[in-house]
């Protein structure tokens, strides 16, 4: 019986996106190797880990390697082939390797077949394949860019909203209820000296929330709530 490992990705940008959270993709794996008679040793997961970066240097996908490396699993099952490589030259020599270590490899998003990427055939097929999942990221990037630098010629926030306020479709509103708690803090602070653990613990916010209020000007925001 196969030895398997699965591996899963999501980029915190696809989280919520429906089909590639990570339980979803867990989920089709188990069933996948179930219906196959696969024994799937591990599923390995990178959660909020972007497809640029290496599978060598993300948490999961090294102990992935390690695990190949050190014949723990002679299959790697994943749902699509941009959860495992950030283009097609990390591909072709990954999977390569993987070959001369007799290494099968099954994508979901194929029915989960296994191919032989040794072969003319295979190697032309995994070309095509990685080719066409690296055009598609660059174009949601070039989109994801694209609609950036429209927000910003228009004003419109791009990130989460600060406390004591919040976010509405592209605008910085007032949160009165926060703006109520910044200025009581910052009465604590100056009046009773509270340290900023202090002033956390009390108003049940982060440390980090609590630096952001303290230092931050007044109406450093204003300009973006007016545009």
């Amino acid at each position: 019986m196969k030895k398997a490992f699965g591996y899963t990705r999501v980029s915190t940008e696809e989280q919520a996106r429906e089909g590639l959270s990570l339980p979803a993709q867990v989920e089709r794996i188990r069933a996948y190797c179930s219906a196959q008679g696969i024994r799937l040793s591990k599923i390995l997961s990178d959660e909020g880990v972007s497809a640029a970066k290496p599978l060598a240097k993300r948490p999961a996908g090294a102990k992935l390697l390690e695990a190949i490396s050190a014949r723990d699993a002679d299959t790697v099952v994943a749902i699509k082939l941009d959860r495992l490589f950030r283009d097609a030259v990390d591909c072709l020599a990954t999977v390569k390797t993987w070959d001369e270590q007799g290494i099968a490899l099954h994508l979901l998003d194929l029915g989960g077949s296994a191919f032989n990427s040794a072969s003319a055939l295979g190697r032309f097929f995994l070309t095509v394949m990685a080719g066409a999942a690296e055009m598609e990221r660059n174009l949601i990037s070039e989109r994801t860019k694209g609609a950036l630098t429209y927000k910003r010629s228009k004003g419109e926030w791009l990130g989460a909203a600060p406390f004591g306020h919040r976010w509405e479709n592209g605008k910085l509103l007032v949160d009165e209820m926060e703006q109520e708690i910044m200025a009581a803090m910052r009465c604590d602070r100056k009046a009773k000296h509270l340290s900023v653990r202090e002033l956390a613990d009390k108003y049940r916010v982060p440390k980090s929330t609590v630096y952001d209020i303290l230092r931050r000007p007044k109406g450093i925001y204003a300009a973006l709530m007016s545009g």
